[in-house]
Formats: C-alpha cells, sequence, structure tokens
C-alpha cells in the first residue's frame, strides 16, 4: 500500500512566477523584491542552479550537467526541470527560509507547477502575462539564444499564452512600472491577510 505524502507545511509562503520568454519575469521580481515592505516580512529570491552560463539579467548559478545530476541525487533541490536542453534546479535550501515565516520568490517553468502544489502546502503562483507579438519581439531583441532554441521559445511562447491554473496574472503588456505595482500590491494583500494560509 503506497502511503501519501504529507504536503510540508511551512508559515511562509512559496511564489512561484512563471510566464513565456521574454515575459519580464525577472525585471518584475528584482523590483518586487527591492520594494517589498522591511516592516512586513524579509522576503527572499533564490537563484536557480542552471546547466548553462549565467548573464546580467538573469541571475542564476551555472553548474555543469554531470555536478548538476550530482546534487540532484544528493536531493539538493526541492524542484527540477529539464527544458531548451538545459537543467534547472531550485535549491532545497528555500526551505529554511519558509520555515521562518519567509516569503521566497521563485522563477520556474509551468512545467513544475503541479508538483510543487504536491509538495508544498502555502503556495502562490503568479503568472506574467503578455501578448504574443510583444514577447516575439522581446525574445528576438534580448538575443540570448539563437537557432533551434530560439525557435523553440518562440514556439513555446505562441503555444502558452494562458495559465489557467495561475492565482494571479500580472498584465506585462504595457509599462514595465504598472507589471510591479500589479504584483507588488497583490502579494503585500496577501502576507499581510495570510489570503493563502
Amino acid at each position: 500500500m503506497m502511503v501519501k505524502k504529507n504536503k510540508k507545511n511551512y508559515p511562509g509562503l512559496l511564489i512561484l512566477v512563471i510566464g513565456n520568454s521574454g515575459s519580464g519575469k525577472d525585471s518584475i521580481i528584482s523590483e518586487v523584491v527591492k520594494r517589498f515592505p522591511s516592516n512586513l516580512k524579509e522576503i527572499h529570491l533564490t537563484q536557480r542552479y542552471i546547466t548553462r552560463a549565467s548573464s546580467e539579467k538573469e541571475k542564476s548559478i551555472a553548474i555543469s550537467p554531470k555536478i548538476f545530476k550530482e546534487m540532484s541525487l544528493h536531493n539538493k533541490f526541492t524542484l527540477e526541470w529539464h527544458i531548451y536542453d538545459l537543467d534547472y534546479g531550485v535549491p532545497i535550501d528555500i526551505d529554511d527560509w519558509l520555515k521562518k515565516g519567509d516569503p521566497v520568490i521563485v522563477n520556474v517553468s509551468r512545467t513544475v507547477v503541479k508538483k510543487a502544489r504536491s509538495i508544498y502546502r502555502n503556495i502562490l503562483v503568479v503568472f506574467i502575462k503578455v501578448p504574443f507579438e510583444i514577447t516575439f519581439q522581446r525574445i528576438k531583441e534580448r538575443a540570448r539564444e539563437s537557432g533551434k532554441q530560439l525557435q523553440e521559445r518562440i514556439q513555446r511562447a505562441k503555444d502558452n499564452q494562458t495559465f489557467p491554473d495561475a492565482d494571479f496574472i500580472v498584465d506585462n503588456s504595457g509599462e514595465l512600472e504598472s507589471a510591479i505595482d500589479q504584483f507588488l500590491s497583490y502579494l503585500i494583500r496577501v502576507v499581510k491577510t495570510k489570503e493563502f494560509y
């Protein structure tokens, strides 16, 4: 008989941010973390482990596929996924912040949302929504990918214009400042009222 694993019921809130490549996730997240009221809670932005070089726009910890595999085998990741020929991992260390009651923001793939919800009780999923035409232009302008990877990201953005399972949707089709305000106001309200706890 299989024993159903209990969800981690930590007092802190895990905020998963999802959105297509070029939707502005990193820019919005970094500003929300900067502007979050320090008297409310200490908010944390965790860096992901990725099997590619880090960049100025997307802070991450670059590791080789071999080291990634070793870390995965030693349960160093709480969430991990493989996309665009790359491995991504969210460190298990985020549990230390969540245990203290602090909110934690993570930029993740939509493919791990279901798994994350099966692991954590206090979880919030925020979808950054951008019309395809704008996303297409942003992906091309940032010039981070080319060839097959560029085409895959463009196609994926085209196929995933919505995310029905999101708890909140941020509209980033206009000014970045507006998207930051939407996310920040919502997050402050949730943490104050413990709406998702």
